[in-house]
């Protein structure tokens, strides 16, 4: 039944002139048939510069509400609208207006993992990947971080010589991973590796023998003469890491690191996404404008 779906899926994406993309956090089948996989950063990039009329965003809100302002002249698909982050959902506007306030003239960095009306409030956005290269891209030697406090605390610790306001946002799935998992873990496996995501706790990150955003775990997997390796980030990301490497074996960090959110969409839903054409994402222009100032900001930076 499934090959059917997945058939007929790539037959309504080359009707409707349609690209996939889908976050390393998907669900397998999402992932395997997807026309780009990537992390947020990544997506971003081929969300702004593909010639698609249509993007299908397999993913959480935030990331099609992203695709949206960089390509306002696209049709944005979201095949689950409850699929949001309740990272993103722990700072408002108001909220960070009332901080900006307090701290006149300190530039916002906001992490992509935000609503499009935070991202409209803030001076520049960033991704896992590309937080350290954001952060020493401003010139001031101050700035307040949203909303997540461990994504800016790891970041803070390459930069001393600037002062970070944090708010004190978190993503509850690695949070979730906790110290006694990893351990467990490492005393199980003595001879892998332990690679985490920025998001975990400080005291989880500590830890680890390399941290990174998950395009750098599969640049990092793929590079190193390790057979074996600890992941610290969500079960997702087993799909191509064990795609990409038959010869080593990837081991998760803890049964915790699910993302309810990231496992809501299925082939059906992305099927019926491209029969109805819907349910489409659009952010208004008022806000669109000034989020697409911080997310270009962002993507004028350098990669390499």
């Amino acid at each position: 039944m499934s090959e059917a779906i997945k058939q007929q899926i790539r037959d309504l994406l080359k009707q409707h002139n349609a690209v996939l993309l889908a976050h390393n956090y998907m669900r397998d089948e999402v992932q395997e048939i997807a026309d780009i996989t990537g992390d947020s950063l990544a997506l971003s990039i081929e969300a702004a510069k593909t010639d698609a009329a249509v993007i299908v965003f397999c993913g959480v809100h935030f990331m099609a509400e992203s695709a949206a302002i960089l390509s306002p002249d696209k049709r944005v698909l979201l095949p689950r609208p409850d699929a949001g982050c309740p990272m993103a959902d722990m700072v408002t506007v108001e909220e960070l207006e009332q901080l900006k306030q307090q701290h006149p003239s300190v530039p916002v960095v906001t992490y992509v993992n935000s609503s499009a009306e935070v991202k409209a409030h803030s001076d520049i956005c960033c991704t896992s990947a590309n937080a350290l290269k954001v952060v020493k891209s401003l010139a001031e030697d101050e700035l307040i971080f949203v909303p997540d406090r461990n994504l800016g605390r790891w970041v803070a610790k390459f930069v001393p010589e600037k002062r970070f306001i944090f708010w004190q946002g978190f993503c509850p799935t690695h949070e979730r991973m906790t110290v006694a998992a990893v351990l467990a873990k490492k005393a199980e496996h003595p001879d892998a590796l332990f690679i985490c995501h920025p998001e975990c706790a400080p005291e989880v990150s500590a830890l680890a023998d390399h941290v990174c955003s998950t395009s750098g775990m599969y640049d990092y997997c793929r590079t190193n003469p390790s057979k074996k390796f600890i992941i610290g980030t969500e079960a997702g990301i087993l799909y191509k890491l064990r795609q990409d490497n038959p010869d080593k074996e990837f081991i998760l960090a803890s049964p915790a690191l699910i993302c309810p959110n990231m496992k809501l969409t299925s082939l059906e839903d992305v099927l019926f996404a491209l029969q109805t054409m819907s349910p489409v994402v659009t952010v208004a222009d008022d806000i669109r404008v000034k989020a697409k100032k911080a997310l270009d900001r962002m993507l004028a930076i350098p990669r390499d």
